[in-house]
């Protein structure tokens, strides 16, 4: 029987892999959108995320920049969790 997925030890670094793929197409999405909206030549865009697709405003811009900004977290949050954060280690040395 063969797997199609990674190792089963890997299941959770290759999940979180995968989440982390998909949040930063999902950043480039909302970044081409917010560009394009601001630039002022176009007043309706089409937001493909690869999961929906959606029209979108100018006046959306505040919502398109706030869900931008949640984005950048999640990637944050997510290449932290798999040890590819910013700066160096925290080292903790109990005083006992």
């Amino acid at each position: 029987m063969t797997t199609c997925c990674a190792p089963f030890e890997d299941d959770d670094e290759y999940w979180l892999e995968q989440r982390l793929e998909k949040t930063e197409r999902m950043i480039e999405a909302y970044e081409d959108a917010i560009t394009e909206l601001s630039a002022g030549t176009v007043v309706q865009y089409s937001l493909d995320t690869g999961q929906t697709r959606q029209s979108v405003t100018k006046a959306q811009l505040p919502s398109l920049m706030n869900t931008l900004k949640l984005l950048e977290q999640r990637r944050s949050d997510l290449r932290a969790r798999l040890g590819k954060g910013t700066g160096g280690a925290t080292v903790v040395i109990p005083a006992f």
